[in-house]
């Protein structure tokens, strides 16, 4: 066959050229490739996630497994390719425009493990949730929970008093009673351990705290509703084998801590996590003859074993803990009662003990299909006393939730179902009164999610639990998230919570004061729903990246246990909601590296917190309206050398003053002040060593303690805490580890 050579006109031969020239470089921008099971190559794998190594630039497989991703948003050559019931996979794309990428079955939920730059608010997660990883947690001392979120925005920690020491954490502008706080998504350190609790989890612990807005998902109960702080703990399968830290600061408070890791033949895994912290000296910075923090000796051990062999995976751990804390003024003694001195102090003493065990099993030839059960323990046991009150407490609880998942058709339409069950005993002597209850929850939940895996996933979820006490709660929640573009994403959420008040432990800085405490009547449970949404733009700028967040939450109770202090400033009064109660939270943040290697996260802050009291609506006390944050972090190559600076200012409270009775238009206020801490790390091959200082204004609260002089007296009251009261605080430590 011959073949006819064919002359192209001029203009058309320009055309043509054109045509390539355009087309082929926007080829050549992008990478497609197609993500399947390794063990059948003809199974698509639908809603995995591909992301460009060291980004939060990524995208999800379509319903034929194929994806496409812009090289433009590449920092390095690789991506990085997971999905629920698969290994994660890190793949070199260099010089490639397409390809196959098949991933391994397990049974192992395994987390990814990004190096380089990592972006804090997660662009794949339908709910609005941001992650303090361990390189977060060690830009301040992080003795502890309490100090995990120092360098966070969007949780608040506060001093309930000022004499015991107990600290609690804001979400939303409501009380941290109204977050539930779970480790590695079990509920724990809830009920009679609220008033310390963010003291019983050393930040050695912890490789990760996951902060959750909105009522979250019904998989982990009925009881959350500003939020869940997830903190997971250290993997045994992926933890230091050896990891020591040493901390003293200028309080003369000291801090040890021991991690050690290690395998157990093939399919075992353990670590076990010691701590402990001693504060043996009084100190008096603000000369008002009480101590400015409480004396106390800690000693906590953890260990966690994990067992992993095809397709089951079994892990299970035990807590044990003991702590003692002395308070009050400089001449108190511990060891002589109460009644037989004049001078005031606190005294508590804390056993806890816990257990868990989570085991799933996958379907062979089924990666998107398992069961799995997840099943607790808890006792908590203290006796404690405020001056001539006693307040003791024990605690004993257990739960079960049997969780079974699986798809409907294809992964873009996947299920959770399940039964759970609550136990909690509770029972209190405060004074010469005590009282308690029994609790019996069984339920029963489901949880749909859909994914178009292009722009659209929505999680919709319900749950019903038959409460012995209260009977039927019903629990509907819903999360949706839109991405508008590839770094442009909205976010909706609703749902509702319902919890059980313990007034006395939640309430604990009532205490430390000479108010006389009573319920008026019998308390109900809480329920309250939460809208609410947020807005979140990924960009680059001069070719560093950056991060956009904004959100706003309404939260409505429907009943409410109020803790009244303005109608009687003798008396702290305890009843149900008879009016409106609301929280308003606004928030929005920024985060961008400045130059290289110098990171800069701005946030700001308002709530509109109101309860009625007494048939008037009020502001709610010792919640800042406005707040502003600031967070410089710089780092070396290889992090050699850190540097972190955090600037916090808080505006003006309302406050309930024992002084004088407060109303609407005559209400005392706090003060607006500024606080500032600063670390600087420096890093060897397995050593590391830090200093800092926190509150280095030494900014202190005037007049903590009201009626210092008379703590028997009718006007004493230490609750009234808004601000710092130790001033500055300066610290170093070193790190130890073998990996």
């Amino acid at each position: 066959m011959d073949v006819i050579p064919v002359k192209l006109k001029g203009s058309f031969r320009a055309i043509l050229i054109l045509y390539f020239l355009t087309i082929l470089p926007a080829t050549a921008q992008q990478l497609t490739g197609r993500v399947v099971d390794q063990t059948n190559t003809n199974l698509p794998l639908i809603g995995a996630n591909v992301v460009w190594k060291g980004t939060a630039k990524g995208t999800s497989t379509d319903v034929l497994g194929n994806f496409a991703l812009s090289t433009a948003d590449a920092l390095t050559p690789e991506i990085i390719v997971s999905y629920i019931g698969y290994k994660p996979d890190t793949v070199n794309v260099s010089g490639k425009s397409n390809v196959v990428i098949q991933l391994t079955p397990t049974s192992k939920l395994q987390e990814v493990v990004v190096e380089g730059q990592q972006a804090r608010y997660s662009s794949l997660t339908p709910t609005n949730s941001q992650v303090i990883t361990t390189r977060d947690l060690e830009k301040s001392a992080c003795c502890n929970l309490a100090e995990s979120f120092e360098t966070n925005a969007s949780v608040e920690v506060s001093t309930t008093d000022a004499v015991s020491g107990a600290k609690q954490i804001q979400m939303l502008g409501l009380d941290g009673s109204y977050t539930l706080l779970t480790t590695d998504n079990i509920p724990a350190l809830r009920g009679l351990a609220t008033p310390y609790r963010l003291n019983y989890l050393s930040g050695t612990f912890i490789e990760s705290i996951d902060i959750i807005k909105g009522t979250g998902s019904v998989l982990n109960g009925y009881e959350s509703i500003s939020g869940q702080v997830n903190v997971m703990l250290k993997d045994p399968e992926k933890a230091e084998r050896l990891y020591f830290n040493l901390y003293g600061n200028s309080l003369a408070k000291f801090d040890a801590n021991l991690n050690l890791a290690t395998s157990v033949g093939k399919k075992w895994n353990t670590i076990l996590m010691l701590h402990t912290n001693h504060l043996g000296n009084r100190v008096d910075r603000n000369n008002d003859g009480f101590m400015d923090l409480p004396l106390g000796t800690q000693y906590n051990v953890f260990n966690k074993w994990k067992y992993s062999h095809n397709d089951v995976v079994s892990e299970f751990g035990i807590n044990a803990l003991r702590e003692t804390r002395v308070g009050g003024q400089m001449e108190y003694n511990e060891k002589v009662p109460q009644s037989e001195q004049p001078y005031y102090g606190t005294n508590s003493e804390t056993e806890r003990a816990m257990a868990y065990n989570k085991s799933s099993y996958t379907f062979p030839g089924k990666p998107y299909q398992s069961i799995g059960l997840i099943t607790s323990l808890a006792h908590h046991k203290f006796d404690s006393s405020y001056g001539l009150r006693d307040y003791d407490g024990e605690q004993n609880s257990g739960s079960a939730r049997l969780i079974f998942q699986s798809i409907l058709g294809h992964t873009g339409h996947t299920y959770k179902a399940g039964l759970s069950y609550n136990y909690d005993n509770y029972s209190e002597t405060f004074s010469d009164s005590t009282f308690g209850r029994t609790e019996h929850v069984p339920g029963a939940f489901v949880e749909y999610i859909y994914n178009n895996t292009k722009n659209l996933t929505l999680v919709a979820g319900s749950r019903v639990d038959f409460h012995n006490l209260y009977g039927t709660v019903f629990t509907p929640r819903l999360n949706v998230k839109f991405d508008a573009t590839p770094n442009t994403i909205f976010r909706v959420a609703a749902g509702k919570g319902f919890r059980v008040a313990n007034p006395i432990a939640e309430n604990s800085a009532i205490l430390v004061s000479s108010r006389t405490i009573k319920a008026t009547e019998e308390l109900k449970p809480e329920q309250a729903w939460n809208l609410g949404g947020s807005f979140t733009h990924y960009f680059e700028l001069d070719g560093r990246p950056g991060t956009f967040v904004t959100d706003y939450y309404y939260t409505t109770f429907t009943n409410q246990v109020v803790l009244d202090m303005y109608t009687n400033p003798s008396q702290a009064l305890f009843y149900n909601l008879d009016g409106r109660s609301f929280s308003k939270s606004f928030q929005t943040e920024i985060q961008y590296e400045v130059l290289k290697g110098l990171d800069i996260k701005a946030a700001y802050k308002f709530f509109d917190v109101k309860t009625t009291y007494n048939g008037q609506l009020i502001q709610k006390p010792m919640i800042p309206q406005h707040r502003f944050f600031v967070n410089l972090g710089f780092a070396t190559p290889f992090d050699k050398w850190r540097a972190d600076l955090t600037g916090q200012y808080f505006g003006m409270m309302p406050l309930a003053s024992i002084e004088q009775a407060s109303t609407a238009n005559d209400m005392r206020e706090s003060d607006r002040f500024y606080t500032f801490n600063a670390q600087v790390s420096r890093a060897f091959k397995r050593w590391e060593v830090y200093v800092g200082g926190e509150n280095l204004l030494n900014y202190k609260q005037p007049n903590p303690v009201i009626g210092a002089d008379q703590p028997f007296g009718p006007n004493f009251d230490a609750s009234m805490v808004w601000g710092p009261i130790t001033g500055r605080v300066l610290y170093a430590g070193l790190r130890f580890t073998l990996d």
